[in-house]
């Protein structure tokens, strides 16, 4: 968990929180927002076995994706969706995690 919780601290800027008498590690993230738990998965669960992917709002993906390679998070291809940009990644324990533009994407109202 260690591991995982320096991972998204370094490449999106969460702050770690651990209580030693807590087995949940609290992600921060910088400016408010939703808050990550890491906690260890249940014996049955597999290493980068995933019931969720973790989208995280990224307004420039091509220029966080170079920022994120430089740091030794290599993501792939840059996808053009609707109005916005992607792209896939993993973290360390091989859960799937994708940057998206979406959110900052102009919405044309009818």
């Amino acid at each position: 968990m260690e591991r995982s919780a320096a991972f998204y601290a370094l490449h999106f800027g969460f702050s770690v929180h651990q209580s030693p008498a807590d087995r949940i590690t609290e992600l921060i993230p910088p400016g408010g927002g939703t808050r990550l738990l890491l906690h260890k998965a249940g014996k049955a669960q597999k290493l980068g076995q995933a019931a969720v992917k973790l989208v995280f709002d990224i307004e420039d993906i091509p220029g966080f994706c170079e920022t994120a390679k430089s740091h030794g998070l290599v993501f792939g291809s840059l996808h053009q969706a609707d109005g916005y940009q992607f792209a896939n990644a993993k973290d360390p324990d091989g859960n799937t995690l994708q940057v998206s533009s979406r959110a900052y994407r102009q919405i044309e109202t009818i």
